[in-house]
């Protein structure tokens, strides 16, 4: 079937939603496709293969947090919880009329650009449609990285991503490897069911508490001048001395890396259970033997369950023979969104950020909906543009912080600097394409009036 004025979003959770409302908003047509069985994304426990799980909350407040211009309930906590947050994306949704322009349960296998331009989509239907244009907003956790160490363990073994329910560790011995935070929430939960509860990190991290002063962590930090990280991060490092003290009181290792150098790890609750014994820090794992695990500090224990908390791949599977991929490090992107080497596809989400998604993706919908506006009038100087961006010197995204080299941060964005780069393109991107601002934008709703 041939749809070759519209777009197609792929994905139906947060970043595709995100897509949608700046599309209409903007008078593009686009269709949403998404192979799960309603909205919400990872957010969606029912979902098989999201990365989420009965305890899990935002690490980032409701203050900082939400879409653009949509504002979570105040009646929100500060970090909501998993049903919340589901509830705000299924709001978000409503809001914005979203759904009569979702077909659920329908997968895209691929996508092959045709020449100068359009897309033709393959669904797990059998049904091959050609678009106009493409963007992907399907997350980056939903391919898990196992680990492999030398012997063999003969207990019971899964990724993160199955867990789901502190019920699973009841009675048992258990090692979680990995200390992010999800793998520190899992901790936390076995510490509360499991006969013995074990966490193995390779390196050491700082923990951020999730209040400072009695307010969400970053609305504290955001609520003052933007400090560079020369000045940001020894303050922090001597705040976090006064809060949370030397970490190797409860047996982990100093952190490797200065504060903010790493995904911040926004748990102080693993330091009670490790101050109670509840949880008990292991060096990285070296050997597996039968029900025994060895750690590089020598030590060994029988475990009965390991959860590899170890992360995941950023892959887009059906875009695969269209772009070009770096290995183990998803698509090429300039700017954390637009492939280099494809017309009318752009990619959503696909970072990770030491603030909330929700804000940076917001901006990021826009500008697309800014250029699928400039491709529907002129396809070539919307093209042309693209081409004159892309081809310049990629910006720092850093925000003058050295990230540890790791796959984790090869899509990593600092939220200040991220955040002002795109709001630099819209602007940008409106003056030189001449487009006006639509006058839709952002409707001023609030979450709140929804839930009445």
């Amino acid at each position: 079937m041939s749809r070759p004025n519209r777009w197609l979003i792929v994905g139906a959770g947060p970043s595709g939603l995100a897509a949608g409302r700046a599309l209409r908003e903007a008078g593009v047509p686009f269709d949403i496709v998404e192979r799960h069985r309603d909205v919400g994304g990872l957010w969606d426990l029912d979902n098989p293969g999201t990365a989420m799980y009965e305890s899990a909350h935002f690490i980032s407040s409701k203050t900082c947090s939400a879409f653009d211009g949509f504002p979570m309930p105040a009646s929100y906590p500060d970090y909501p919880s998993q049903p919340l947050i589901l509830e705000y994306i299924h709001a978000f949704a409503d809001a914005f009329q979203l759904r009569p322009h979702i077909e659920l349960g329908v997968e895209v296998v691929r996508a092959t650009p045709t020449g100068e331009t359009g897309w033709d989509v393959e669904l797990g239907t059998g049904e091959t449609r050609r678009y106009r244009g493409v963007i992907a907003a399907v997350g980056h956790n939903w391919d898990p990285i196992l680990p492999t160490y030398p012997g063999r363990f003969e207990g019971e073994s899964y990724h993160s991503v199955r867990y789901r329910s502190p019920t699973e560790f009841e009675g048992k011995r258990v090692l979680i490897v990995g200390g992010g935070n999800s793998g520190c929430d899992i901790a936390c939960d076995a510490a509360t069911r499991a006969r013995g509860t074990f966490i193995s990190l390779r390196r050491g991290y700082h923990f951020l508490p999730k209040h400072v002063f009695g307010k969400p962590t970053d609305a504290f930090f955001r609520s003052g001048p933007q400090l560079p990280p020369l000045i940001a991060q020894p303050l922090l490092t001597g705040l976090l001395r006064l809060l949370v003290g030397d970490l190797r009181r409860y047996g982990l290792p100093a952190p490797d890396h200065r504060v903010l150098e790493t995904h911040p790890i926004m748990n102080t609750q693993i330091l009670h259970y490790l101050a109670h014994g509840d949880v008990r820090a292991k060096a990285d794992v070296v050997r597996l033997d039968g029900a025994r695990v060895h750690f590089a500090d020598g030590t060994a224990e029988d475990v009965d369950l390991i959860v590899w908390a170890t992360g995941y791949r950023p892959t887009i599977p059906f875009l695969a023979s269209a772009v070009s991929h770096r290995d183990g490090l998803g698509p090429e992107l300039f700017a954390a969104l637009l492939p280099t080497t494809a017309r009318n596809l752009f990619v959503l989400g696909h970072f990770e950020s030491d603030g909330g998604a929700y804000p940076l993706v917001s901006k990021q919908a826009d500008l697309v909906a800014l250029l699928a506006r400039a491709d529907a009038a002129d396809p070539v100087a919307a093209h042309r543009w693209v081409q004159r961006l892309t081809s310049e010197r990629r910006p720092d995204l850093s925000g003058g912080v050295r990230y540890v080299a790791s796959t984790r941060h090869a899509n990593y964005a600092q939220f200040e600097t991220y955040d002002s780069y795109l709001r630099r393109l819209i602007r940008r991107a409106r003056k030189e394409l001449r487009l006006e601002t639509p006058s839709a934008a952002h409707l001023p709703l609030a979450a709140d009036a929804l839930h009445h």
